[in-house]
């Protein structure tokens, strides 16, 4: 636990903190940021949250949600103690926010993933985590730092959306033994639930039955995958996360070992984001490390340059190999 000795020295040791996370946010990004930023206040210190996306509107019931910005380009001028990556593999990972920390005297990088570059000026990374709101959840115990009703709610959002409702098999016994003392807090999990995974607006889940319609998969049924065009997606406003809820159902299908969703960037006509998710018998954080993305054994993604027929063939020629 070297890690986070030198994390808390670093938080006694600074006054003034910008916390982000990585684009795209999703329920333990949001959860760790809210709760640090919670943590960082009762120390007495000054924080601000900076996020390069704004949340996604299922997360819009989490409490204090309002504090988190959008980055400005003026906000790179914004001067700080220590600038804080949560849950980032790398600095990039921020996306614009990184111009930040620039005008940081030191970084302090927190995360779970084990693909992380180890890019701070202080590095507490521990892949054997569940989720980086657990790591968020051990600051509080070690700093003895009463927890409370709201600060529970972040956590556990971020303990139920990175183990898939404690589905994933980075679910541990000492992840269902946080979660039991959060529910102490008095917590509505129920609605918690049905705000993240059933608040499906009529548009977008029309859209998700066009993109599964596009679902496919080999001979051996081993893998599912599913390209989405940027034609689908243009001139839309999606309000769901649209890779999470297609690889759900592509990695239901009976048989499936790894599912793959293909995404043309809106951004770039040249690159393609892809989303990699595992039973458990491929380590997809290797074959995303392949095309220079990360994550984890089980769940990972990379962005890679090309045009969506070529990206996905080179993928799909990576996993049947790993397969073999």
């Amino acid at each position: 636990m070297k890690g986070i000795k030198k994390a808390i020295q670093c938080l006694k040791d600074n006054k003034s903190f910008v916390i982000t996370s990585h684009t795209n946010l999703e329920g333990d990004a949001l959860g760790s940021e809210l709760a640090f930023w919670k943590l960082l206040k009762a120390m007495g210190k000054h924080a601000v949250i900076i996020n390069e996306d704004i949340p996604p509107c299922n997360y819009t019931f989490l409490p204090h949600i309002l504090r988190i910005k959008k980055f400005k380009k003026n906000m790179s001028n914004t001067r700080c103690d220590c600038f804080v990556l949560l849950d980032c593999s790398n600095l990039e990972r921020c996306g614009k926010v990184a111009s930040i920390s620039r005008n940081a005297k030191s970084i302090l990088n927190i995360d779970h993933h084990i693909s992380n570059e180890m890019f701070g000026d202080v590095n507490w990374v521990d892949s054997s985590a569940s989720c980086c709101a657990e790591m968020i959840y051990n600051l509080y115990k070690r700093l003895r730092l009463p927890l409370n009703r709201d600060i529970a709610t972040f956590l556990y959002t971020g303990l139920l959306t990175d183990t898939g409702s404690f589905r994933y098999t980075n679910t541990t016994s000492l992840t269902h033994k946080i979660a039991s003392e959060l529910l102490k807090y008095d917590l509505r999990v129920a609605w918690i639930y049905k705000q993240v995974y059933e608040n499906i607006s009529f548009e977008d889940m029309r859209l998700l039955i066009k993109a599964l319609s596009f679902i496919r998969r080999d001979d051996s049924g081993r893998i599912a995958w599913v390209k989405i065009r940027r034609g689908l997606l243009k001139n839309i406003d999606i309000r769901l996360d649209l890779a999470e809820e297609v690889l759900s159902f592509a990695r239901a299908i009976k048989g499936t070992e790894v599912s793959i969703l293909f995404k043309e960037s809106l951004k770039n006509k040249d690159e393609v984001r892809v989303n990699l998710r595992s039973s458990g018998r491929v380590d997809v954080n290797k074959v995303a490390s392949f095309f220079g993305g990360g994550g984890h054994k089980t769940a990972s993604g990379a962005t890679v340059k090309g045009d969506i027929e070529t990206v996905s063939r080179q993928v799909l020629s990576k996993i049947r190999e790993t397969l073999q």
